[in-house]
């Protein structure tokens, strides 16, 4: 039951959200005026984004974030909307607005991302404090630094979480991800291209893909690693060694928010007690039933129950802990 007791305490920060907008048009040309349809808003950022795919499949997370202007405004009405637990930091700043557009002639979607606000000194120290009083047994850090923010923000974020005996868990890139890697991290996000850029190998092949997250794990950059391979799957890679998983059919409707989806059900597995393999076809199966959605990370309880049990075998209760 969401927010019972013997649930552990999740929270996911944001420091960059933005308001994403998605829309569907004809076509999509230069020069021309583009008329949309089946516009629709939702709250997103890497932290956000995994805490409404939580909540949708029956967690109670808490999301920090970092709001500010109208836009920041309509951010935290849709997080209401959808039952969703936040707590905000003011900036000084508007909070970004996001642009995806789905070309129904070519099928392509077109995404658009803003940068986000520069932050100020106080603001980032803000964020930092909070997690310093923060009760919770998993920390979420997910989603870009915006601007100001210095690259090792979470670095210092994971050390903050490692002096409260908090688990902490990470998804990022460039050099926020560079300067992280082997703080503690109990669980290590990444996409193929995060990956060929934090071991400088080209990981084309499944076998060198398994070398290089082994590779990782050897190096302590976390106690577990799990890589996002899109139509390829996703790999998982631990002490045991690296377990691989093929993705289930479905009809790709929009790619926005699967890798948040996939993380989130990775953070639920494992905060349950699922077992490693277990967890990675749980986030298999939200990543899927978020392609196969219209929106930003927008999932069903009962697709991703479905997706999982085509992943799982017969034995294993198919059932969302």
């Amino acid at each position: 039951m969401p927010g019972s007791d013997s649930h552990p305490r999740v929270v996911t920060l944001t420091l960059n959200p933005a308001l994403d907008v998605a829309c569907t048009a004809p076509a999509v040309r230069p020069t021309h005026k583009i008329r949309t349809s089946d516009e629709r808003l939702d709250p997103g950022g890497g932290g956000i984004n995994v805490a409404r795919v939580l909540r949708a499949l029956g967690a109670d997370p808490l999301a920090l974030i970092m709001t500010g202007g109208a836009t920041g405004q309509i951010v935290e009405e849709l997080l209401d909307q959808e039952g969703v637990r936040w707590r905000s930091l003011p900036i000084n700043g508007r909070t970004r607005i996001s642009l995806s557009v789905h070309d129904r002639q070519s099928g392509f979607e077109y995404r658009f991302v803003a940068r986000g606000p520069e932050l100020d000194a106080a603001e980032w120290r803000s964020a930092l404090d909070l997690l310093n009083q923060m009760e919770a047994d998993w920390i979420v850090a997910s989603g870009s630094l915006p601007p100001g923010v210095p690259a090792d923000f979470y670095a210092q974020a994971a050390s903050i979480a490692a002096q409260r005996g908090q688990k902490f868990v990470l998804d990022t890139s460039g050099d926020a991800l560079q300067a992280t890697v082997g703080r503690g991290i109990e669980l290590l996000k990444l996409s193929l291209g995060e990956l060929e850029f934090l071991t400088g190998a080209v990981a084309s092949r499944p076998e060198q893909q398994e070398k290089e997250v082994m590779a990782l794990h050897a190096r302590g950059a976390a106690r577990l690693i799990a890589v996002s391979l899109g139509s390829d799957g996703a790999l998982l890679g631990t002490e045991n060694g690296v377990t691989r998983l093929s993705v289930p059919p479905v009809k790709q409707q929009s790619t926005v928010g699967a890798g948040d989806s996939f993380l989130a059900g990775m953070v639920l597995g494992l905060s349950r007690g699922m077992s490693g393999p277990d967890a990675l076809a749980l986030a298999v199966a939200a990543g899927s039933a978020a392609v196969a959605s219209y929106g930003t990370a927008l999932v069903r309880r009962r697709d991703v129950e479905a997706l999982f049990r085509q992943l799982r075998p017969a034995s294993v209760t198919p059932a969302l802990p």
